[in-house]
C-alpha cells in the first residue's frame, strides 16, 4: 500500500490541517507521498522532514505564533492596515500589496537549505508558471523558493522567481491551477490517499454581489471544479478519504478573512475531533 497525504490551499484556514494530521498521526498512519498546495506546500513540508506524531506540536507552534503575529499592528508577514495599503499600492502603480521577504525569511529560519532531497519522505509542490502558462512541480533543489512559489498569491505577494528545468521562471499561487492535488496523487502510485482541505469544496457558493466577490467566487469554481473531476477520475481501486475541516464557515471566504488568525486554536481542535470521529468510522468499515 502507497499512502498519500495531499494538502490543499486556503490561507489562515490551512491551520485545520494541523488537526487533521494530528488525527491520522494518531492512527499510526504515516504517509509514504506528500503534495502540497500554497499554504499547503508549508505544512506539507514539515510532515515530509518529519512525518511523525512529534510534528505536530511543531506545527501547533508555527500556527501559533503566527496567530500572535496577526492579532498585532506589527505583525511580521502583513504589517499594514488593508485599506491603507490597497490606496498606496494603487497610488503608485503597485502590482501586489505586500512583500514576501517576511515569508521567505519565516521559511529560511524553519527550513535553512535543506532540499527536496533531504527529506526522508518523497514530497511535490504546486506552484503556476507564468511563463509557460502551466502547472508546475517542484520535487527538487532547496524548498524554500518553492514553497514561496506555491504561496504567492496573486495581487496580494509578487510573483515568485525560481531556476528551474526551463530557465528563470516567475510563479504564482499553486491554488491556480490545482488547489487540492489528489489525481496526481493517484497517478503517481498512491493507493490510499487522505485528503487535507479547508472546507470550502463543502460549502455553496453564493451569487456575487460586489466587484471584488467576482474574481473569487470564479477562482472558487474552477478549483472545486477539478478537484471534484479529479475525485470523480480516481480508480476504484484507490482509497481516498476526504478529512472533513470543522470550524469554519462563509465568513471565512471573504476578501479579509486570511488576516483573521485569532481563532486558530479554535480551528485546528475543531477539526481535529472531527477527523478523528471520520477515521473511526471509515477506517473501521473499510
Amino acid at each position: 500500500m502507497t499512502t498519500a497525504f495531499v494538502l490543499g490551499g486556503g490561507g489562515v484556514l490551512g491551520a485545520v490541517e494541523v488537526g487533521m494530521l494530528r488525527a491520522v498521526f494518531e492512527r499510526e498512519i504515516t504517509p509514504d507521498l506528500v503534495l502540497g498546495t500554497s499554504v499547503g506546500a508549508l505544512n506539507g513540508a514539515m510532515v515530509a522532514r518529519d512525518p511523525s506524531l512529534a510534528v505536530i506540536d511543531r506545527l501547533t507552534d508555527l500556527w501559533a505564533a503566527t496567530a500572535q503575529a496577526g492579532s498585532t499592528e506589527g505583525a511580521d508577514l502583513f504589517r499594514e492596515r488593508p485599506l491603507r495599503t490597497v490606496r498606496r499600492v494603487v497610488a503608485t502603480g503597485g502590482r501586489n500589496i505586500y512583500s514576501s521577504k517576511p515569508l521567505q525569511q519565516r521559511l529560511i529560519d524553519e527550513f535553512g537549505d535543506l532540499t527536496f532531497e533531504d527529506l526522508p519522505v518523497r514530497f511535490g509542490v504546486c506552484a503556476a508558471s507564468i511563463e509557460r502558462a502551466a502547472e508546475h512541480w517542484f520535487t527538487s533543489g532547496p524548498l524554500v523558493p518553492a514553497i514561496v512559489a506555491s504561496a504567492a498569491v496573486p495581487g496580494l505577494l509578487p510573483p515568485a522567481r525560481a531556476t528551474t528545468e526551463y530557465g528563470e521562471e516567475h510563479f504564482l499561487d499553486g491554488g491556480i491551477v490545482n488547489s487540492i492535488p489528489v489525481g496526481r496523487a493517484a497517478a503517481l502510485g498512491a493507493t490510499r490517499i487522505f485528503v487535507l482541505q479547508v472546507g470550502r469544496i463543502d460549502r455553496p457558493l453564493q451569487v456575487p454581489r460586489r466587484p471584488w466577490e467576482v474574481a473569487r467566487v470564479s477562482f472558487e469554481v474552477a478549483r472545486r471544479h477539478r478537484f471534484m473531476r479529479e475525485l470523480a477520475e480516481i480508480p476504484d481501486d484507490v482509497e481516498v478519504h476526504v478529512l472533513p475541516a470543522a470550524g469554519t464557515s462563509p465568513k471565512d471566504d471573504t476578501m479579509l478573512a486570511f488576516r483573521d488568525f485569532n481563532s486558530v486554536q479554535r480551528r485546528i481542535d475543531a477539526t481535529y475531533a472531527a477527523s478523528r470521529t471520520y477515521l473511526d468510522e471509515h477506517l473501521a468499515a473499510g
